[in-house]
């Protein structure tokens, strides 16, 4: 079997109208504003002025590019986790060249991603027990990613370099559940948490033991 590649999208944005150029300026202006918003306040304390404002638009014409301030939200999202998969690209696809690097390279470059764009990813986080699109979205982002990482560990035991173990998909879930939760806690600063220059290093630690049952294979 060919080894796992990053996961790609595949799937069109949900809650939001299609998209209509990428070089919308306006639309880009509403995205921009509810992202520096995100900063200094809850997304439930944005309103739709605070964003067309924000734009440098009109009430009514922020309607001609989003429903409302949900999918200007859910677009957040899908555009944060669709660089995070672009900014990993074939990472795992190498895994074989040198298994240590190739994690590490791979939770970093997540690290990095989430990291410049943390007011995104704890607003979703937050809303996610009551927003049932944030819910879908993050939950088939998820899935993605738990495939990708099942089929890493499942090649890398046939190729002998990591035991037999757990079912590699409860391992995968495992992995990527503990990361979504350690970054929200470094983010957020809700303790306890690790402290984001050790964040890479510690996660990487758990994966190659988890994996390999031991901290290198």
């Amino acid at each position: 079997m060919t080894p796992a590649r990053t996961p790609t999208r595949t799937a069109a944005p949900r809650g939001r109208r299609a998209a209509r150029s990428s070089g919308d300026e306006r639309e880009s202006a509403i995205l921009a504003t509810a992202e520096r918003l995100l900063h200094d306040r809850a997304f439930a304390d944005i309103s739709i002025d605070d964003l067309a404002r924000g734009a440098g638009i009109s009430r009514p014409t922020f309607y001609f590019y989003f429903p409302s301030k949900d999918a200007v939200l859910l677009t957040l999202l899908d555009r944060v986790t669709e660089e995070a998969e672009a900014t990993c690209g074939d990472v795992l696809v190498r895994l074989a060249e040198d298994p240590p690097a190739r994690w590490r390279e791979l939770i970093a470059r997540f690290h990095e991603t989430f990291g410049g764009h943390r007011a995104v990813v704890l607003a979703c986080a937050q809303v996610r027990g009551t927003n049932a699109e944030v819910r879908r979205l993050w939950a088939t982002v998820m899935e993605r990613w738990v495939q990708a990482i099942e089929t890493a560990i499942e090649a890398e035991r046939r190729r002998g370099a990591a035991p037999d173990g757990l079912p590699a998909r409860d391992l995968a879930i495992a992995l990527n559940s503990m990361n979504e939760r350690v970054w929200y806690a470094t983010f957020a600063g809700d303790g306890p948490a690790v402290a984001e220059r050790d964040v890479v290093d510690v996660l990487l630690d758990v994966w190659l033991s988890a994996i390999y049952r031991a901290p290198r294979p």
